[in-house]
């Protein structure tokens, strides 16, 4: 009998695996970039503003208070970025469940920026929390709050972050040569996506259902009963503007891992999600001229406010709108990332607007973030980014993944 043989084996291989993830762990390419000269030096920052945060305490770093307890933390890294991250629901949508496998190349990094968005943004969450620890409140049965719309979007995050980590895994166990588990994990691709896309419209809708209880804090101009829907419809664009906008610098920055294939595919594919926008935002801006019309709200518009809102519908929907339309019909590259970044600014200024700018717009003092906020918010992007990179560098996300791997369903 050889019976030594299997542990040694197992032992060899144990030690194999390590190894090989000591060696993915090192850094690689050149340290001195424009962008790592400029990110290190804010990461720095940044992680010592937490610190203190976390040892000071809220108010030792933030403005907030108990007349805006919502500061720059929810309102743009949660807030808006949840908004952002809406391409991961919509290509899963139409690649899984429409079956247009032309968006296939590009599925996998849009769910791998989805999932690290939803959890980073969650620890923007805990960072803006008074007490971070009671974010675990929803989860454990401690005062569950089950008639809360944030008791909602508590267990749509955390159920979601799954769902997107089931999604991605295939990618994960490519990385490591694990066939048998990729064969499992692949099995449980549609079930994932199903469940997270139902998951998606239920939370996209549900952060603006949030700012329904603030009917006489924020401006007439942005509230309404459709804050809800709004934010749905919206997320559909967002999510799409970003992925165009995303695949743009991803191109140029991973040129060598993307093949000539998919390179020519990808403009294809920008055009369609540019039509795709474009009705996106016909539809907002339709509902929102439906809602402006039966709010009878005209003598707003020749305030300071309601230029700002025009500003933000003709300036930031109706224009990029106009882009994509365009764009779509000439095949025109350029215009649809234009309009792709005109309309990532929108959706930041719509979001801030109703988290925070419109928010409580007549007090006597208002809500101005610190720059430590700043900093911290700016860091939380930046941390996800050098992680992104870290795994577009090491797996198999925008380069084709191994043979062994191809006749395995996704």
């Amino acid at each position: 009998m050889t019976s030594p043989i299997y542990p040694l084996t197992k032992e060899k291989e144990s030690q194999s695996t390590w190894r090989f993830l000591m060696n993915e762990l090192k850094p690689r390419g050149k340290w001195l970039t424009p962008f790592n000269l400029i990110s290190i030096p804010i990461i720095l920052v940044g992680l010592a503003l937490i610190v203190i945060r976390f040892t000071e305490g809220l108010g030792a770093v933030s403005n907030i208070n108990q007349e805006v307890p919502w500061g720059l933390w929810k309102g743009f890294n949660v807030v808006t970025g949840v908004a952002f991250a809406g391409g991961a629901y919509v290509l899963t949508f139409i690649v899984y469940i429409l079956k247009v496998d032309k968006y296939h190349s590009i599925v996998r990094v849009t769910v791998l920026n989805g999932f690290l968005a939803y959890m980073f943004y969650a620890g923007a969450l805990v960072l803006d929390l008074g007490k971070p620890w009671n974010i675990f409140n929803p989860i454990i049965g401690n005062n569950f709050g089950a008639s809360s719309v944030l008791f909602l979007v508590a267990w749509h995050f955390l159920l979601y972050i799954i769902a997107q980590l089931i999604e991605f895994s295939p990618a994960v166990a490519e990385w490591l040569g694990a066939r048998r588990a990729h064969k499992i994990l692949s099995g449980l691709t549609l079930g994932a996506v199903i469940f997270g896309i139902t998951l998606s419209t239920l939370h996209q809708s549900g952060l603006g259902a949030l700012f329904l209880m603030a009917s006489e804090k924020i401006h007439p101009l942005w509230y309404n009963e459709f804050i809800p829907l709004l934010f749905l419809v919206s997320s559909v664009f967002a999510g799409l503007s970003m992925v165009i906008f995303e695949g743009s610098i991803s191109q140029r920055v991973f040129f060598r891992k993307i093949s000539e294939k998919n390179r020519k595919a990808r403009n294809s594919m920008v055009q369609s999600l540019s039509k795709i926008c474009a009705f996106g935002m016909f539809a907002y801006l339709f509902m929102q001229f439906l809602v402006f019309i039966h709010g009878q709200h005209w003598d707003l518009l020749n305030t300071s406010m309601g230029y700002w809102f025009l500003l933000e519908m003709i300036g930031f929907v109706a224009l990029p709108m106009a882009l994509f339309f365009y764009a779509s019909r000439t095949s025109s590259l350029v215009l649809s990332r234009v309009a792709a970044v005109i309309t990532i600014v929108g959706i930041i200024l719509n979001r801030l607007n109703v988290s925070i700018i419109a928010f409580r717009w007549d007090a006597a003092v208002r809500y101005v973030p610190s720059w430590m906020e700043v900093v911290v918010a700016i860091t939380i992007i930046l941390v996800q980014i050098w992680i992104f990179r870290w795994v577009i560098s090491r797996m198999p996300v925008l380069d084709e993944p191994p043979k062994w791997a191809k006749n395995t369903n996704h």
